[in-house]
């Protein structure tokens, strides 16, 4: 049925339970987790400012995937706690659903699952930018997980 899910986090609670749902569908299926998160480009100037504000011994780790990384990271480590096998992480440049997308049509997935983004008044009725975005796109199912 769903040999591969993709599932976007950028660490948020919506993107939590998220990839908590993805987790519980790889987990029952057997299936390979790609776990996706983007970030934006950060400025040169910026990053070696930063680096000279860190201590010497972790300057090598002021960059603009750090954040990402350790995000990709904790995601990983729940999958894998969870008993999924099979998980991969990509850390993608640009916009979020942009990222989501290119890595479901890279490795022909079968599964994108994303939060709906949590909406308040009348604008419940419209889904955040990220699955609205997917939800027309994808190139496989989406599931959108309710969040809210």
């Amino acid at each position: 049925m769903f040999g591969s899910i993709v599932v976007g986090t950028d660490g948020s609670e919506t993107a939590n339970q998220a990839v908590k749902e993805a987790i519980g569908i790889a987990k029952a299926l057997g299936a390979r987790i790609e776990i996706v998160s983007a970030y934006e480009p950060v400025s040169g100037t910026r990053l070696r400012e930063e680096a000279k504000q860190a201590p010497a011994d972790l300057e090598w780790m002021v960059n603009e995937r750090a954040d990402v990384e350790v995000t990709l990271s904790e995601a990983k480590e729940r999958a894998t706690n969870a008993g999924v096998t099979d998980v991969r992480t990509y850390a993608r440049q640009g916009d979020p659903a942009d990222a989501i997308l290119d890595v479901a049509e890279e490795f022909g997935s079968d599964l994108i699952v994303v939060g709906n983004k949590g909406m308040t008044g009348a604008k419940r009725f419209l889904l955040g930018s990220v699955p609205n975005k997917i939800s027309h796109h994808a190139p496989c199912s989406v599931l959108i997980v309710r969040t809210t």
